[in-house]
């Protein structure tokens, strides 16, 4: 069932787990995390990034959330998030189309002009009883790549996160703390960091770049009050290796669907193991019953 976000948030908290916000990229990812999130009783949120509403479309997007939200995850809470809006005008398209959280991502800008972009989506978004996600830090490294070490990941300010809250008003908060988007062999997660912001600001927090980061750090991030984790690149990296060996095994196929099919068993496996990990499986009773 589709749900606001803040319904999910609230759980995490009261559960002392984390959400998986999952980054679907076409129809069959979609399906893949519904159906993981059914099989593990786990609230779950489906984020999409600029590029997937660019291939996609902002409705095609909606309208597939929200159906298969309601007949395929009916059992459970769906979220739907705007993942790194760069812009104004990209963030209202979500708004308009109805989702209930839109991150809007200007931390590549100067912290005064970060602070003031969010600050307009934030008065709007409010107003439309959106939840907002800002960013302080720009992340580093590129989603599906694998393996490597980046030459700096950078690690934000304290003072700069939580003078962003106390003037923007967002609802959840992203910062630089050790990770990338990607997998690299250097990630860390400034654990020390989570829980002064957490301490310092009392709004949920958002790991970005949680694909690769090694389980303990992930329990560790967890435990010291990280809410929301983003999951992108393992879900690309799983979907486009299942495809690659499918077309490679069965070159004479001509049904794209039995090219597909596997392609959301694998994305479900991804999700299902990270909600496992992240504590949310079995966090929602549902009352089966028999026939």
């Amino acid at each position: 069932m589709l749900v606001h976000i803040k319904e999910i948030a609230a759980l995490a908290a009261e559960k002392k787990c984390a959400v998986g916000a999952f980054n679907i990229h076409n129809f069959e990812s979609i399906i893949g995390v519904a159906r993981a999130a059914v099989e593990a009783n786990s609230p779950a949120i489906i984020q999409v990034s600029e590029g997937a509403i660019k291939y996609m479309g902002i409705k095609p997007i909606t309208h597939l959330v929200a159906t298969v939200a309601k007949n395929i995850a009916a059992p459970v809470p769906i979220a739907l998030h705007l993942d790194h809006g760069r812009s104004f005008e990209s963030v209202f398209e979500c708004i308009r189309a109805g989702f209930t959280s839109v991150h809007i991502d200007a931390s590549n800008l100067p912290l005064d002009e970060n602070i003031n972009l969010t600050q307009q989506v934030v008065e709007l978004a409010h107003r439309k009883n959106v939840w907002v996600q800002g960013e302080v830090g720009a992340m580093v490294g590129g989603h599906g790549d694998l393996h490597g070490t980046l030459k700096e990941i950078p690690i934000a300010s304290l003072d700069d996160v939580v003078n962003f809250v106390r003037r923007t008003g967002v609802d959840t908060i992203a910062a630089a703390i050790g990770t990338a988007h990607g997998v690299y062999d250097n990630e860390d997660i400034r654990v020390d960091l989570v829980k002064s912001i957490k301490s310092a600001t009392k709004i949920p927090f958002v790991l970005h770049g949680g694909s690769g980061v090694a389980e303990d750090k992930i329990r560790a991030a967890i435990k010291a009050g990280v809410n929301i984790i983003n999951i992108g690149s393992d879900i690309k990296i799983a979907f486009c290796q299942t495809l690659i060996k499918q077309c490679l095994g069965h070159q004479e196929e001509t049904d794209p669907r039995n090219l597909l099919q596997p392609t959301m068993a694998a994305v479900a496996t991804v999700v299902l193991d990270k909600m496992k990990l992240f504590g949310s499986a079995g966090q929602i009773k549902v009352q089966r019953i028999e026939t």
